[in-house]
């Protein structure tokens, strides 16, 4: 869209943002920064990435194993493995 226009078209779709822009209302961000804190020190309860989700209510909580975990077969890496590789399976007897 913008390399359609002609360099006055340009200069002023900037010059009507601007002005748009210089009404808005400033705060001191020391006001500003002090009632955010407030606001997210107060909403910290009911935020589900800082307390969980409960498995009942989990609408991502996997349903079933895997098709490798339900056929026999468990992977031979080692959780405590800082780089355990490819993932290979294993066959249980």
């Amino acid at each position: 869209m913008a390399q359609d226009m002609t360099e006055k078209e340009l200069r002023k779709m900037e010059l009507d943002q601007l002005k748009k822009e210089v009404k808005n209302e400033r705060q001191m961000i020391s006001k500003t920064g002090k009632e955010l804190m407030e606001y997210i020190e107060s909403m910290a309860a009911e935020d589900p990435l800082l307390k969980g989700i409960p498995e009942d209510k989990n609408p991502f909580k996997e349903k079933g194993g895997t098709v490798a975990g339900n056929k026999g077969w468990l992977p031979m890496t080692s959780s405590t493995d800082p780089d355990p590789g490819p993932l290979v399976f294993e066959k249980i007897a």
